[in-house]
């Protein structure tokens, strides 16, 4: 019989330790619900921040979070036409994100964006660019991208972009120390 003992003891080791913390790792775990560009905002801000305290962290883009997801500058053929309607209806990206609320026809985002770069706040698309340095996971909802017709070519590229759906989703917020909806 090969058993690797040395491999066996860690396993049950990080059990143990995991069992300690009652049973939850040093994870965040959070739903990106909104394609709001505050919301985005605030949810990348957190999950770089996790990220730099050490944290794991995987965040599920769902529904109106999916668009902030897709790349200005590509395109996707073969579209049905809601697939084609939602792709022209919602932003096409980070940079089309608007403010949830005070948006006044374009003026407040417009206003929110100068003033973050005045004070030398990063923009969206700079904090999505963080989060990928920092290694933070992102998980976009098959359900949405079949249910709006995205295509996968139309993404951002993104080192830890992966498809999946809720269970695998929930499967990473189970044992996640934090888990949040935005």
């Amino acid at each position: 019989m090969d058993v690797d003992v040395t491999a066996q003891l860690e396993e049950l080791r990080a059990r143990v330790e995991s069992l300690e913390q009652g049973g939850q790792e040093n994870k965040l775990s959070m739903v990106v619900f909104s394609g709001d560009l505050d919301k985005a905002l605030a949810s990348f801000i957190i999950a770089t921040g996790a990220a730099a305290m050490g944290m794991e962290v995987m965040m599920f883009f769902t529904f109106w979070g999916t668009p902030l997801l897709r790349d200005p500058k590509k395109s996707a053929s073969g579209k049905d036409m809601m697939g084609a309607m939602f792709g022209a209806m919602l932003p096409k990206g980070a940079p089309g994100a608007k403010l949830s609320k005070m948006h006044f026809g374009g003026m407040g985002t417009k206003m929110m964006r100068d003033l973050m770069k005045k004070k030398n706040v990063a923009s969206l698309p700079q904090m999505i660019e963080l989060a990928a340095d920092m290694g933070v996971k992102i998980c976009i909802c098959d359900l949405s991208m079949n249910l709006m017709g995205f295509k996968r070519e139309e993404m951002i590229d993104y080192p830890d972009l992966m498809y999946c759906g809720v269970a695998t989703f929930l499967e990473q917020a189970m044992g996640s120390k934090v888990q949040l909806f935005i």
